[in-house]
């Protein structure tokens, strides 16, 4: 059975930027497109949108339209669009379920009432199974986020960590970018690498044949660059001992994906500005999460999945993984 690249739709800009990024994705890949709308009874519910339309209406309505369009500018690309009755996150989880990703806009509040793409959004990433992608519109701003809150200090921090000093990665460009444009941005967490993550990572820059940035994130303890005469040293040391992990975890993935362009770059610094600095231009960034939460029943994003998510430019792939 062939599973579908399913896109989330609430009819905001961003949502829109998903469905055309999803439409690409799954012509790069060769697989079917499947639109999803979820429509939930709230109370009010009979107020008209614009005009004299009604929220249930537009549900089924946006879908079919969007279906159609994307079928005139994909010719070949098989869509469907299917208007399901639910929980918006229990939707999206259950449609995910089926799919080889999940793409969402990331942001915007929708014409169906209580459908608010944001909170949406993290609470299907944070418990969700497949990689979820998060796209955003051109014209969307990432206003009232408050810049580097999100990481921690000291340790290393990444893809698939939850708390502090870990390891970290990540990257990718804007929601109206082409698929196959730019590097694939990938983080790693040299201490718990992921295979899933790195896989979808490989795998997405063979299908673009595009290059492959790796990118793990160191940031210093507090002592460093505060008078020991060694800390130059220090984190030469340290970048050193990162590029040879990464070689040692990337090699064989390099084997199996042999004819992707693969470039090692670790850093000093916070892994989210690292990894969202990487992202300007690049076609897609990959970070990773833990499927398995540290305390049970509380699942979560991630610091650094959630900072990059947040201030990056271009579409950011979260990946869930066992490690």
């Amino acid at each position: 059975m062939t599973v579908p690249v399913t896109v989330g739709l609430n009819g905001t800009p961003a949502s829109m930027a998903a469905a055309d990024w999803g439409a690409r994705e799954a012509a790069l890949r060769g697989l079917p497109l499947r639109l999803v709308s979820a429509w939930e009874w709230q109370p009010f519910s009979y107020a008209p949108l614009a005009g004299s339309e009604m929220p249930e209406q537009w549900s089924v309505r946006v879908p079919e339209e969007t279906a159609e369009e994307l079928r005139r500018r994909y010719p070949g690309l098989d869509v469907t669009a299917d208007r399901l009755t639910g929980s918006p996150p229990e939707v999206l989880r259950e449609a995910a379920k089926q799919s080889e990703l999940l793409a969402l806009g990331s942001t915007g509040l929708g014409p169906l009432a209580g459908f608010l793409l944001g909170s949406v959004a993290m609470a299907t990433i944070a418990h969700t199974e497949r990689p979820v992608v998060l796209v955003r519109a051109d014209e969307e701003e990432d206003a009232g986020d408050d810049g580097e809150g999100d990481d921690g200090e000291g340790g290393e921090a990444g893809g698939g960590d939850d708390g502090e000093g870990g390891e970290a990665g990540g990257g990718g460009d804007g929601g109206a970018s082409e698929a196959g444009d730019g590097a694939v941005v990938l983080g790693i967490d040299l201490s718990s690498p992921g295979d899933e993550t790195i896989r979808f990572g490989f795998a997405a820059a063979a299908v673009r044949s595009a290059p492959l940035r790796v990118i793990n994130g160191w940031n210093p303890p507090p002592y460093f660059g505060h008078g020991i005469g060694d800390d130059e040293g220090r984190r030469a040391e340290a970048i050193d001992r990162a590029a040879e992990s990464m070689r040692a975890v990337l090699a064989p993935w390099r084997e199996r994906y042999p004819a992707v362009e693969v470039a090692e770059e670790p850093g000093i610094g916070r892994p989210a500005r690292l990894l969202s600095e990487a992202g300007a231009g690049a076609g897609l960034v990959v970070v990773g999460r833990r499927a398995t939460p540290r305390r049970p029943g509380q699942p979560r994003i991630g610091h650094v999945a959630h900072a990059v998510l947040h201030h990056c430019p271009a579409p950011v792939a979260v990946v869930p993984s066992a490690d």
